[in-house]
């Protein structure tokens, strides 16, 4: 018994040298939505998971880009009849679930309004309050529904962009992936949003830097306000300091208010949001920085599952730090 007992020891040891001599950490970068991927993972057999990776953002850049003029969204927003992944459907649906908790807020609808404001795939129109009023009557997430497997809308002219949720749920996506693979420590990262789990390289949870809101993208590069761990949770960050541009002496950000039809005009410069999926995390994010700092706050404290991060100026013009309990959990000290 004793030699049994013995062998089998012997075999989980080398069992767990077999596994440690092909397991290794793989680093995957690239460009997804006109944007900076970067992907770290634990390869439990050595294998490098980049194609499998690049395949997979082809399949959803033909679902959620509108740049693409075949993508399924860039069908609907045309009304020409297609198929609905999967994928579509649970973005969908999700964004109007936030949708309703944000009163509107967050609106997939409001393509139109960014196309027009020099923020989407289309020329930048010369802006007036006419074109802004006949916007609005295309804007309004309760404008639009899904039934049985098709978008149906108020008005055939109604634009939608899920840009703002689907790269989160792309973060989301490939780390589902790379769970399917066999990876436990990974961390995805798609243009800021970010899917983690387990632990990096050093054996440590994932650590996350918030950028400083810095127009100078070569400081915010280098510049940050706070260093967070991330133990298997996903983060978003949103922010007006780098998607922006100046004509006749004032400055437009690219968050666009449903609501107004306008770029905001408040003191919240940058929302971070920690949740349990990076979809939730990246629709909030937006939605914050629609709302601005008292309302974020507001709605943030009747969601249990979000923890908040926000840099807001004050009437000096001097960045502050608000950030709910939870939140504390996952700073650096």
């Amino acid at each position: 018994m004793r030699i049994k007992l013995l062998f089998l020891f012997m075999l989980t040891i080398l069992f767990s040298a077999c596994q440690n001599s092909t397991s290794k950490y793989i680093y995957n970068k690239g460009f997804i939505y006109g944007t900076v991927y970067s992907i770290v993972y634990q390869s439990p057999d050595g294998n490098d998971y980049q194609k499998e990776i690049d395949n997979r953002f082809s399949e959803l850049t033909m679902v959620f880009s509108t740049y693409e003029p075949e993508s399924t969204i860039s069908k609907v927003n045309q009304n020409i009849e297609t198929k609905l992944e999967p994928e579509f459907i649970n973005c969908f649906k999700r964004a109007m679930e936030i949708s309703k908790i944000t009163n509107g807020a967050f609106d997939i609808t409001a393509g139109s309004m960014v196309n027009a404001w020099g923020f989407g795939p289309e020329e930048k129109e010369k802006m007036t309050p006419e074109i802004i009023d006949s916007l609005k009557q295309l804007t309004g997430y309760k404008k639009i529904q899904l039934i049985n497997g098709k978008i149906i809308k108020e008005n055939a002219a109604i634009n939608i962009d899920m840009s703002a949720i689907s790269k989160g749920y792309t973060s989301d996506l490939i780390a589902n992936l790379l769970k399917e693979k066999g990876c436990t420590n990974y961390m995805v990262e798609i243009g800021g949003e970010v899917a983690a789990m387990g632990k990096n390289a050093k054996g440590k949870v994932w650590t996350i830097g918030i950028s400083k809101p810095e127009d100078d993208i070569l400081v915010s590069n280098t510049d940050l306000q706070a260093i967070l761990h991330l133990p298997n949770r996903a983060m978003a960050t949103s922010g007006n300091y780098r998607n922006f541009y100046i004509e006749n002496g004032k400055r437009y950000a690219h968050t666009i208010d449903p609501k107004t039809g306008y770029p905001v005009q408040h003191s919240l410069l940058s929302a971070s949001v920690v949740a349990n999926d990076c979809m939730t995390a990246d629709a909030f994010a937006t939605s914050f920085m629609v709302l601005g700092v008292e309302q974020g706050i507001e709605i943030a404290q009747k969601i249990p599952e979000v923890e908040i991060y926000f840099i807001y100026a004050d009437k000096t013009g001097s960045n502050q730090i608000y950030m709910s309990e939870g939140f504390k959990d996952f700073i650096v000290d």
